[in-house]
């Protein structure tokens, strides 16, 4: 298992070898649970593309901590540059980013009516950590869900 930054978890199916401008490359072929879309990924720039392991348990605390955390201030930012900075948080792969995005935007969607595009960004980073949490808790993901409700009810 692996989580690759935008996309979130996927199993590791095979390495497979490709010829690439008459030099051979050896790619990692992940497997995305969630729409079992196929990604060909250099074993050597992994790690640079933000290829990384799921979240330990003990990170987990971490991350709702994170989304518990109340004394952010939220700027005055217009949508769409929010939307942008969002974005970029959440392609870095880092959990911790996509919790802030996702703690953020509910905290937003209080005052103010979210966007098309931050409604659906709401939802990508809340399914990008229900999936990743309940893989490093070895738990339902609706359990998880429940939880992350839970902290902004």
């Amino acid at each position: 298992m692996a989580v690759y930054p935008a996309h979130g978890v996927g199993v590791i199916k095979a390495v497979e070898t490709k010829s690439i401008g008459g030099i051979d490359q050896s790619f990692y072929v992940l497997e995305i649970l969630d729409n079992s879309m196929r990604i060909l990924i250099p074993t050597k720039g992994s790690k640079n593309v933000g290829l990384r392991a799921i979240v330990g348990k003990t990170e987990v605390r971490d991350v709702l901590d994170i989304l518990a955390d109340r004394t952010v201030e939220l700027g005055a930012q217009t949508w769409n540059r929010r939307y942008r900075d969002y974005m970029e948080k959440i392609k870095t792969g880092s959990v911790h980013e996509v919790a802030v995005v996702l703690r953020d935007l509910c905290l937003l969607s209080v005052d103010k009516d979210l966007s098309y595009g931050e409604r659906k960004m709401l939802d990508t980073a809340k399914n990008l950590l229900v999936k990743e949490l309940s893989l490093a808790q070895d738990t339902e993901e609706a359990a998880v869900s429940r939880t992350i409700e839970a902290i902004f009810s």
